[in-house]
């Protein structure tokens, strides 16, 4: 499965809206780990990395911010802004979060629990890891 937006569920209501998320319906995979970011100065990056299995999901709860996909030959942007929008990214792909919004509150939905042997954090190790 490639990155691609994908839309959640919006039910209108004059008190609230409300969006929701289940677990291999809106998303592709079972969630075993959920977790935010927050207070991340206005226009601040966070530093990139990819995942060698964890998938993610990825909700702009507050504000926004894009992300910059990189499979190690093209680059994609996504704008993430809506809190009923969720950017789905497979595993075996470098991203980075830039251009928060002051304020803003992201989501992140999890295939794996945390396991730092999973993590890339250097560019060269990911395209070497690519290339396998």
């Amino acid at each position: 499965m490639e990155p691609q937006i994908i839309h959640l569920p919006k039910i209108l209501d004059k008190r609230g809206n409300l969006s929701f998320i289940e677990e291999e319906k809106q998303i592709p995979f079972a969630i075993a780990r959920v977790y935010w970011i927050y207070d991340v100065p206005g226009g601040q990056m966070r530093p990139g990395h990819a995942f060698k299995k964890q998938q993610e999901m990825i909700v702009a709860l507050s504000g926004s911010f894009d992300i910059e996909l990189d499979n190690g030959k093209t680059k994609q942007y996504f704008s993430l802004n809506r809190s009923y929008f969720g950017l789905y990214i497979p595993a075996g792909f470098w991203f980075q979060k830039q251009n928060f919004s002051t304020n803003s509150l992201a989501l992140i939905l999890c295939s794996t629990s945390f396991d730092e042997n999973d993590y890339i954090r250097a560019y060269d190790e990911f395209l070497k890891f690519r290339m396998i």
